[in-house]
């Protein structure tokens, strides 16, 4: 009996230390913090991955390869492996998942808001100030073998979102804001001009103007049956510029939630009121607004200076049939503004980052690669692909981007106009742009913000009431939904939101559960024959 009752104590207790280990394993393993090596071997071999993100513009795609061939010429031991997705989403999804086990990539494509996030497992991101400044592998360092950009040289607007409690955590891939592409050609039949610099009251107008019908249900300005005035494809950012605009809260660097207020509730009831009379839509709910505008169906199309070749008559990306598209002339403008004396935009895009490893050695050849993506090669490529600009001054003085900006409209490809025309709207506003504070949470503050937007249109379509006790069950449920009355200060973040790495991806969750499910029944196996056989 005594024999019995300790191989089930014995049992008990290997469940209850691998059971743990096995469920509770997210960012439990526990990795060194990277100290710079003094030299980088280059007697020996590296094998690093490199996740990017490209969808259907296959001109990035072989951006990319060409900076691997060109970087592997130079340091032919370090090889790199190229992965790609579809959407940052599923980038930030894998790292979560791979965090567990250590096989994070070596380098990400990926957004700030994400890497913190990631940063919560500790070690996991390498911050990068000392290898910023570093004498020999640093930004302009002695013994890198390319011509790669100072730390000066980074466009400061640019890095300021990369910083995080006071740390470079990432450097700026890419860099984008909002434009409003605007049919011009149905603003003037509505008896309106395009200002330089529009305002909210000027889109609201024109836009309620565009959505009158005649006796039949056609649209006076169109003649058609379909019309949306005015589609904004990212209504996160449409909140969170509004409210920069206005001066009210979002948040503050820590991570305190500021935006349930009266100006929030303001913007909403406005809003509420245009969807209410058919002017104004989202890209959740009706679709995107490149196809309606292409498409002679939409006036405003407020989308990213990076989705500029999917827009106008002649875009070499747009997404409908031929027959489908409606010849008008398309401009570009900042988006609208409260005060157009002080035009104010989010300054938005891809970052890199660099994963730590169990080898330096290794993360130093991973940082070399990543620093290969500031060259002004790649990045005047990369930006020539689609409306971003590059992130450093270096590239965006030189001669060859300058001319690439001096060829706007020769032809409907790599000088189409609309593209130069949102590239020139950033560079011209770089000053009056902005970051939001990155902390972990912030994502899900950031979903919350545009969710409040998606609705409030849903409901007023609807035929919901909107109202006082609406906005405050609203305020409460995106509190609820987003968990952003949760606080914590892991790793010196206080989040809105998460607490350790935040709540994992639903794929991780199915994973982990698998496997911890797994063995669940494996080691019920063994503990079911060990007492079967005390019993004998």
């Amino acid at each position: 009996m005594k024999n019995t009752v300790k191989k089930i104590a014995a049992f008990l207790i290997a469940v209850c230390i691998v059971l743990p280990a096995l469920v509770g394993c997210h960012g439990s393993r526990i990795l060194e913090p990277f100290v710079m090596p003094e030299e980088l071997d280059l007697s020996r071999e590296y094998e690093i991955t490199f996740w990017a993100k490209n969808d259907t513009n296959i001109l990035q795609t072989r951006i990319y390869e060409k900076a691997i061939a060109d970087f592997q010429a130079l340091y032919p031991n370090i090889h790199v492996n190229l992965r790609l997705y579809t959407d940052y989403g599923k980038i930030y999804n894998d790292v979560i998942t791979n965090i567990a086990t250590r096989t994070t990539p070596n380098v990400c494509i990926t957004y700030p808001d994400h890497i913190a996030t990631y940063r919560t497992g500790k070690n996991i991101v390498v911050p990068l100030d000392e290898l910023f400044v570093n004498e020999k592998y640093g930004l302009g360092g002695s013994e890198v073998k390319f011509d790669s950009p100072t730390p000066a040289e980074i466009i400061p607007q640019f890095l300021a979102e990369c910083v995080l409690d006071g740390e470079y955590y990432a450097f700026p891939f890419m860099r984008s804001t909002e434009a409003c592409y605007i049919n011009k050609t149905y603003v003037e039949k509505l008896g309106y001009t395009v200002p330089d610099v529009l305002t909210w009251d000027f889109i609201w107008e024109v836009s309620e103007a565009a959505a009158q019908k005649d006796a039949d249900g056609v649209y006076l300005v169109n003649g058609q049956k379909v019309m949306r005035p005015f589609i904004y494809k990212s209504t996160d950012n449409m909140m969170i510029q509004m409210l920069r605009q206005r001066g009210a809260g979002y948040s503050t660097p820590d991570g305190e939630i500021q935006i349930f207020n009266d100006t929030t509730k303001e913007l909403l009831f406005t809003i509420a009121g245009h969807v209410k009379n058919s002017a104004f839509t989202t890209f959740k709910i009706d679709g995107y607004p490149g196809n309606f505008l292409n498409a002679g169906q939409c006036v405003f199309a407020i989308d990213s200076t990076a989705g500029a070749t999917w827009i106008g008559t002649h875009a070499p990306l747009s997404d409908i049939s031929e027959d489908s598209l409606v010849e008008f002339e398309t401009v570009v403008r900042p988006i609208p503004q409260f005060d157009p004396e002080h035009p104010t935009m989010i300054s938005q895009g891809p970052s890199v980052c660099v994963f730590n490893k169990e080898d330096p050695k290794e993360v130093l050849a991973s940082w070399l690669f990543a620093q290969f993506l500031l060259t002004n090669e790649v990045q005047i490529a990369y930006s020539q692909t689609e409306g971003y600009v590059p992130v450093t001054s270096k590239a965006q003085n030189s001669d060859e981007y300058q001319d690439y900006l001096s060829r706007c409209g020769e032809d409907h490809k790599t000088y189409y106009d609309v593209k130069i025309q949102a590239a020139k709207l950033l560079l011209a506003n770089t000053e009056n742009t902005f970051v939001t504070p990155v902390f972990n949470g912030s994502v899900s503050l950031r979903d919350a913000s545009g969710q409040m937007i998606e609705n409030v249109t849903k409901s007023i379509r609807r035929k919901e009431t909107v109202d006082e006790a609406y906005m405050e069950k609203l305020f409460a449920d995106m509190t609820s939904l987003y968990r952003l009355d949760q606080r914590s200060t892991e790793g010196g973040n206080t989040a809105g939101n998460k607490t350790e790495l935040g709540a994992l991806p639903a794929a991780s969750v199915t994973l982990l559960g698998a496997l911890a499910a797994a063995w669940v029944l494996i080691i019920l196996y063994v503990g079911i024959g060990f007492i079967k056989k005390a019993k004998k």
